[in-house]
């Protein structure tokens, strides 16, 4: 695996790196000891996997409270996403910025997302899966969110979004106060 750090401390990008044959090829897409050279966390108790019907579908942006924060590695299988992130570490000196990574399935990368990191995407291409391990387990009553248009943190998307749930579409702002605590 090839591991190229991001943007913003601690999110990286993870390359496969394919062995390829007449059969096709063949890719680790985890290993403990690489994730741990890095100084990623290596235990994923949680895996879910998301499917989208449709294009501009958009999820998030969600993390959770501590003591319940989690780490994600996240992998496009199905689709393509524009997959963002962003710190909302307290003390850290990136937090309120944002990056966003286009992950899909064709090239099979994946995003580390680190704990304190707000996470949200939106479908770029119809019949969309999406394959998380979680660092944590979910936790209800830790779950937060804030709006994806949050004028906070000024994320641009790469097109208005066609489809949102009810509970991300109402989430509140962030809020700039909390941006400076």
């Amino acid at each position: 695996m090839r591991f190229s750090e991001l943007g913003l401390p601690g999110a990286w990008r993870v390359e496969l790196e394919p062995h390829e044959d007449e059969r096709g090829f063949f890719a680790r897409t985890f290993c403990e000891e690489e994730f741990a050279a890095h100084g990623l966390v290596t235990r994923y108790p949680q895996c879910n996997l998301s499917y989208s019907r449709h294009a501009g579908v958009l999820r998030g942006m969600h993390y959770q409270a501590a003591p319940h924060g989690e780490a994600k590695l996240v992998r496009c299988v199905r689709g393509a996403i524009h997959d963002v992130v962003v710190d909302i570490r307290g003390g850290s000196p990136s937090r309120g910025r944002w990056l966003g990574v286009v992950l899909d399935a064709r090239s099979r990368g994946a995003l580390y997302v680190p704990e304190g990191f707000a996470h949200g995407f939106l479908t770029l291409q119809e019949d969309t899966e999406v394959f998380y391990q979680m660092g944590a387990a979910y936790a209800p009553e830790a779950q937060r969110g804030f709006r994806w248009d949050d004028p906070s943190f000024g994320i641009e998307w790469p097109f208005p979004p066609r489809t949102i749930s009810e509970r991300d579409r109402t989430w509140p702002d962030f809020g700039a106060g909390e941006l400076d605590g």
